[in-house]
């Protein structure tokens, strides 16, 4: 990116949302300069009031980037808000702070996105840090919300994708309106996956190039580590409370019954649970919550679910398409047994 073209007005911008991420953001940042993208680029960072040295880091190795310093600290979802307001970009390209691009990823997005304007929502295909793993390229769904890697080579419309890498039109996330701010974060980035296919827009992973992810950096968990699946009591709070959440309101038609069935299915996962782990908590302060939560936000939730399904330009067989029959939640039973759930950093 040479000085010229950072004086015109960026086609796209790069938005990473920070906190006490000073050990991760140079490599992140560095992977986004290396790019050799012939358009130009503008690269944004929310510091979420970091208690490490990020805001220093930030100003003395990348004087260039547009620094949104918080006074207090506000979550992802509104970082991410802020950082969409203040961008002048034709598309956001939404980056953790704990990735890094692989060469030519910026050109892969802007080539496909303009080949197929339909396009709402892009990703990359996603790699281990640790490892060189291929974690996924974008995601399926099951009928519950949870997401389903996939792995499967070929550019392919998914249900949604990670928001450690997404890409999105600027117009597509205001017409959206953005992150959910009462989300706080985990599974934002699905409920913006929804809505996009809700407006008639592909959610789309492109298999090329890709990007590193130390998976777990912030919250915790959220891996397989040693044949063993991990995460952490915040983590799973926020991922089973938002994904009813998305439910309540993406869901279209009847697909709102699935949260019956997933009521229960909660309450019998978090007494098996907690039990199997001696930790009662789990059920206390993870899967109850996580109904209890709906019900007494029921009135916020159908406000909000009136104003997406009012707006919605798909059938429902459509919107459930990329949806996969099964339930990966005993997949990854059979596969790692019961997760372990480590407490809060």
């Amino acid at each position: 990116m040479v000085p010229e073209e950072q004086r015109l007005k960026p086609v796209v911008s790069i938005c990473i949302a920070n906190f006490n991420g000073a050990a991760v953001l140079d490599a992140c940042l560095s992977s986004v300069l290396a790019q050799a993208a012939a358009f130009p680029v503008e690269i944004l960072v929310h510091d979420d009031c970091s208690s490490d040295n990020s805001v220093a880091l930030l100003r003395a190795r990348f004087p260039g980037v547009t620094l949104l310093n918080s006074a207090t600290n506000v979550g992802f979802c509104v970082g991410n808000n802020r950082l969409a307001a203040a961008a002048r970009g034709e598309y956001l390209l939404l980056l953790n702070n704990d990735t890094r691009l692989h060469p030519g990823a910026l050109e892969a997005l802007l080539r496909y996105q303009r080949d197929t304007p339909e396009a709402g929502v892009l990703t990359l295909p996603q790699y281990d840090m640790a490892t060189g793993e291929l974690l996924d390229r974008g995601m399926f769904m099951d009928l519950f919300a949870n997401p389903i890697p996939n792995t499967l080579p070929g550019t392919r419309d998914v249900a949604t994708v990670m928001g450690s890498c997404l890409w999105i039109e600027r117009k597509l996330w205001q017409d959206i309106g953005g992150f959910p701010e009462w989300f706080g974060s985990i599974a934002e980035d699905m409920y913006l996956c929804c809505r996009a296919r809700l407006l008639g827009r592909r959610v789309v992973a492109v298999d090329s190039s890709g990007y590193d992810h130390a998976v777990g950096y912030s919250f915790g968990g959220g891996r397989v580590e040693g044949r063993r699946l991990r995460s952490s009591l915040r983590r799973r709070a926020l991922s089973e409370l938002n994904k009813n959440r998305v439910i309540a309101t993406c869901y279209p038609g009847f697909g709102i019954l699935v949260l019956l069935p997933q009521f229960f299915l909660l309450s019998v996962e978090g007494v098996v649970l907690g039990a199997v782990r001696r930790r009662p908590a789990l059920l206390t302060r993870v899967y109850l919550p996580a109904i209890i939560g709906i019900i007494a936000d029921r009135r916020r939730l159908g406000r909000q679910r009136r104003s997406v399904q009012g707006n919605r330009r798909i059938s429902a067989g459509d919107f459930f398409r990329p949806f996969r029959f099964t339930h990966r939640k005993l997949a990854m039973l059979r596969a790692y047994g019961f997760p372990e759930v480590t407490a809060d950093r």
